[in-house]
């Protein structure tokens, strides 16, 4: 008898201690996929341009449809649809020009199904955009009785967004509003559609439904393919239904992969970088929150979507203050173990060379005069090589000196033009807005003449300042250059867009998107470029570039001393 007991009480010490083992396994295994998970976020969010320029493509093929010729007005109506949900919710400007164009052409074709669907889009464009005035107006122009069945969904659900993107700017409570709308919208949902199953979640997790919704939810992530925006959706909820329940892991898990899905389908308008950013500040965790905060607020920024930016406005400013409290501490504490670290080493160098010096001093000191002297030739030619570079420096410091004086006087006298130009174009739209010559306005507005102008001014004294500080530069750059890759300018062509972009370059402007932006084009546009003139050198085209660095450094110092 007492043989047996002993055999139970071994077997369930063992049956425990397997149960243990097996749960720490297991808890390790979720731990290093949530750590992985969130590695793939942090990585997706450091290059989400990637993404960004993917969804780019998408929308110029489109754009591309609406060059065909003697296209009807009912497709260019359904292409402009296309852009107009594909810029929903990656750039709300666009997609609101392209919805307002599509409200033109359904009038034009006397089509009321599409005036109807286009307006109802579009309030809900202007809702997403702060502009609350115009979708109110929108919505209340139309009545529900007047509109055919097909559209309710999309009309109720443009007023429960309406209401409650409202309540999220003026921090007013619309939970009564939008429940209204809400309700309607599920009257007239087909109950087999994944917008009706989305709803009754939303509506469980309104009603503290928790264990309901994540029935429901689970249920429908089970049938929904991956990297879809339902599929973000869907995991988004299921991240609040696990924070409702306290399963901290999962609900951090539910958010990454909500995140990650609009990340790749360049998905701006999310909350799931809010949440996320909110767990991890909770936790603790400063620097993931600062990275989800930063990414959420420059999402919401670049898509244009108001009431995001102003739910994390403030709350990014408490982390951010956080983060940089963390930095300062990380900092200081760094500083510390560096001062502490080099006096070590410094005692260490010197125990070191005091030992050393003890142990042969009467036996190597022939050797080490000699060392000395090694020592002191190798000194004076690092120091005549550090003379050398220093003269270098001076060099290019009196040049940039030179160049800053120029460019400063120049930049003043175009400014002064530009704000005299500006007063006299706002003294004639001022007129035509007083003498109500609306058309003669919008005309004017709408017009980009002046704007190409001033730019092809700008360009001009760009060109004209340039020269006349590197007067050889044309002829240098095109020295580098194969003989038949030369560039051949035209006659009243100072430098053409490849010179500028070199004249930047040797101003010192080295960054891409500022170069990009000075001439109006595209970093892959620099980029391409750039690599075009590198391929077409007659030197080693990796030192091309250094090689135009120093063009005109040689004539500097007889530079005059003002630009006429």
């Amino acid at each position: 008898m007492g043989s047996k007991n002993r055999n139970r009480s071994f077997f369930r010490t063992y049956f425990f201690l397997f149960l243990f083992c097996l749960a720490n396994a297991v808890w390790a295994h979720a731990k290093d996929e949530l750590k992985a998970m969130s590695d793939d976020l942090t990585y997706i969010i450091n290059n989400k341009e990637i993404f960004n320029r993917q969804k780019e493509q998408r929308i110029n093929s489109l754009k591309k449809l609406l060059e065909a010729k003697d296209a009807s007005r009912e497709y260019v109506y359904e292409i402009n649809r296309q852009l107009t949900d594909e810029y929903k919710k990656f750039k709300l400007d666009s997609a609101i020009c392209y919805a307002e164009k599509n409200i033109e052409i359904s009038r034009a074709l006397n089509d009321s199904d599409r005036r109807y669907l286009t307006e109802i889009k579009l309030a809900t464009l202007y809702s997403y955009a702060g502009r609350f005035f115009e979708s109110k107006k929108i919505l209340d122009g139309m009545h529900a009785r007047e509109l055919p069945e097909k559209l309710l969904p999309d009309y109720y659900e443009a007023y429960s967004r309406f209401h409650e993107h409202y309540g999220a700017m003026s921090n007013q409570s619309k939970y009564r509003e939008v429940e209204l709308y809400r309700d309607s919208l599920l009257a007239v949902l087909d109950t087999a559609s994944f917008a009706y199953k989305i709803n009754i979640a939303h509506r469980y997790l309104d009603q503290r439904k928790t264990i309901e919704a994540q029935r429901l939810l689970t249920g429908l992530l089970e049938t929904e393919e991956a990297d879809t925006p339902e599929y973000a959706l869907i995991t988004h909820y299921l991240g609040a239904v696990a924070g409702r329940l306290g399963q901290r892991d999962a609900e951090k898990k539910y958010f990454i992969l909500s995140a990650i899905t609009d990340a790749r389908n360049s998905i701006r308008e999310n909350t799931s970088y809010h949440r996320l950013a909110r767990i991890y500040y909770n936790s603790g965790d400063i620097s993931k929150a600062f990275l989800y905060a930063q990414s959420a607020i420059e999402d919401a920024v670049s898509s244009g979507v108001q009431f995001r930016t102003a739910q994390m406005s403030e709350f990014y400013s408490i982390i951010n203050a956080s983060y940089q409290l963390k930095e300062a501490k990380t900092n200081a504490t760094l500083k510390r173990y560096l001062s502490l670290i080099s006096i070590l080493s410094v005692f260490l160098i010197l125990l070191v060379l005091y030992i050393y010096k003890q142990m042969k001093k009467l036996s190597r000191v022939k050797e080490e005069l000699s060392q000395t002297n090694q020592k002191l030739l190798e000194l004076n030619l690092e120091l005549n090589e550090a003379n050398s570079q220093l003269n270098d420096k001076n060099v290019e410091l009196s040049e940039s000196n030179y160049i800053k004086e120029q460019y400063i006087a120049q930049f003043f006298d175009l400014c002064s033009a530009y704000i005299d130009k500006m007063e006299e174009n706002r003294k004639t739209l001022y007129r035509l807005g007083i003498n109500r010559q609306y058309e003669e306005l919008m005309k004017r507005l709408k017009s980009t003449s002046a704007v190409d102008k001033e730019l092809d001014e700008l360009y001009m004294h760009f060109d004209s300042i340039f020269l006349s500080l590197y007067p050889t530069f044309v002829a240098d750059f095109n020295a580098l250059l194969a003989a038949e890759e030369q560039i051949n300018l035209k006659n009243d062509d100072l430098l053409n867009k490849e010179l500028r972009i070199y004249a930047l370059l040797r101003l010192g402007i080295t960054d891409s998107t500022k170069i990009a932006g000075f001439l109006r084009c595209s970093m892959s546009t620099v980029y391409n470029y750039r690599t075009k003139m590198r391929n077409k050198a007659a030197i080693n085209r990796e030192a091309f570039e250094d090689r135009v660095m120093k063009i005109g450094m040689t004539n500097r110092q007889n530079a005059p001393d003002s630009l006429s």
